[in-house]
């Protein structure tokens, strides 16, 4: 008698069981919007729409009319400075040169000495002021060398170019989307699931996924319920992750799921 009721009750839990099947679309989870910081002109190059890059690859490179006169006028403060202040150097060296002659020379008089130490504080006083312009241009000397790196566009990641709005000669603005990286190897599936079915899908809840066009089947985990629907459709997305077990599975491939359930009790 124990044994048909256990039978009777793992039947009833069967009959409760059941699956349903939603689409979706593979996505990337890192996907980079590449822009420029610095304004010019596009100057090469490197790559092109479905060419894979490495990391800190250059993607392209920039030419600044504009950053070319700020570099060469930082140049050239730098190198005035640097002159003034060997020039204050030279002068000082003279002076203490001139008032130790002085000091040895018993017939010089307090006043001469004392228009030595006189001219020896206002050249100290200026090679004071020349060593402050040469810190303060070799700041800016710096800043331009770090504006030259934005002129150079390196990627960010491992990935492969799926979008490029950019050709030689275009003019540059910071923020302007110039090229998409998606990364290959960090893909999930993005699906829609109808309001209705929602008490239906638990998150780290296991699926079965198929991939048609490629004839090919797998198995993934909702990695999130988003909480926010489509007013529309009355639908809500879920993000599935999955091992990428087979090359070809690229972003944008039409995908199956099938969400397995169990339906709650029904209250007697």
């Amino acid at each position: 008698m124990r044994k048909i009721l256990v039978a009777v009750f793992i039947l009833s839990l069967g009959l409760n069981a059941g699956s349903f099947r939603v689409t979706g679309t593979v996505i990337s989870d890192n996907q980079k919007m590449i822009g420029a910081r610095y304004m010019g002109y596009v100057k090469r190059i490197y790559f092109e729409i479905g060419d894979k890059v490495k990391r800190e690859d250059t993607l392209f490179e920039l030419e600044s009319a504009e950053f070319d006169i700020m570099k060469n006028q930082a140049d050239l403060a730098l190198e005035q400075a640097e002159i003034m202040v060997d020039m204050y150097r030279t002068r000082m060296d003279s002076i203490k040169r001139n008032k130790a002659r002085l000091g040895r020379n018993g017939s010089s008089s307090k006043f001469d000495l004392e228009d030595m130490d006189v001219m020896a504080d206002n050249v100290s006083a200026g090679l004071a002021a020349s060593q402050a312009l040469v810190k303060s241009a070799a700041e800016k000397v710096k800043q331009m060398a770090t504006i030259a790196d934005y002129l150079e566009v390196f990627a960010p990641n491992d990935g492969i170019i799926v979008q490029k709005n950019i050709r030689v000669g275009d003019l540059i603005v910071p923020g302007m989307l110039t090229m998409v990286l998606v990364d290959l190897d960090h893909l999930e599936i993005e699906a829609q699931v109808a309001e209705s079915d929602l008490l239906k899908v638990q998150a780290r809840q296991m699926v079965d996924i198929e991939i048609p066009s490629l004839n090919h089947k797998m198995r993934g985990t909702i990695k999130s319920v988003v909480p926010s629907a489509n007013p529309m459709a009355h639908t809500f997305a879920i993000r599935i992750k999955f091992k990428k077990d087979h090359e070809m599975i690229f972003p944008g491939m039409f995908a199956k799921i099938d969400i397995e359930f169990r339906d709650p009790p029904k209250p007697y």
